[in-house]
């Protein structure tokens, strides 16, 4: 029973070190160019329903959150269903090393709105460039597995959230500081993956 079971280990940890050297093309263009029109969309109902953001701050925080939500559940469902179709016996271990990679800058992005929230509301204003920044993060540490073009779209959001910090003020709860960040990052990523596909592989 020990020699099965050390088999299996063996086994296990062979597929996750050919999983982690294999290209990840769970990511659909598509389902990620969404994920933009998501994020334009938010920018356009904040311009008009929320007009002063500072004054209404949980109102702006649901806005983007909502929207975040909604997007990373859409992702996670169309990456699961394309995952086992294109990684086949390898989608398993696939689908745990793209969560494992971003997951760390997922929840420090969590954790920092709440702290912020609860201890500091008067620095709020920081959080758009704060998530941008996190976000590119979570993109650096995702590139070994992805289009090595994925590198330029983690600067695009480096740049944007330190541009937005760089405000130093309300003007960082502007719509468009999220709305053209997320944005242009995410069709930035769809470009990426659809001219890293395979030919003929360009479908959501």
């Amino acid at each position: 029973m020990d020699d099965l079971s050390k088999a299996l280990g063996d086994i296990s940890n062979i597929r996750r070190q050919v999983a982690s050297t294999t290209e990840f093309r769970g990511y659909g263009p598509a389902t990620l160019a969404t994920t933009g029109v998501f994020a334009i969309g938010a920018a356009v109902a904040q311009a008009v329903w929320l007009p002063d953001p500072p004054r209404h701050i949980q109102s702006y925080l649901l806005i983007w959150i909502v929207t975040a939500v909604v997007s990373a559940i859409l992702i996670a469902v169309q990456t699961v269903t394309r995952t086992h179709r294109l990684h086949s016996g390898m989608a398993t271990e696939m689908i745990h090393l793209s969560v494992e990679q971003f997951l760390p800058a997922a929840g420090a992005g969590v954790l920092i709105t709440l702290v912020l929230v609860r201890w500091v509301p008067s620095i709020l204003w920081m959080l758009p460039g704060l998530w941008q920044l996190i976000f590119g993060l979570g993109v650096f540490s995702s590139c070994r597995f992805l289009p090595r073009a994925m590198v330029a779209v983690g600067l695009w959001y480096l740049a944007t959230g330190l541009a937005c910090i760089a405000l130093g003020d309300n003007r960082a709860f502007s719509p468009w500081t999220m709305g053209v960040s997320y944005g242009v990052g995410q069709f930035l990523v769809a470009v990426v993956l659809y001219f890293a596909a395979p030919e003929g592989d360009h479908e959501i």
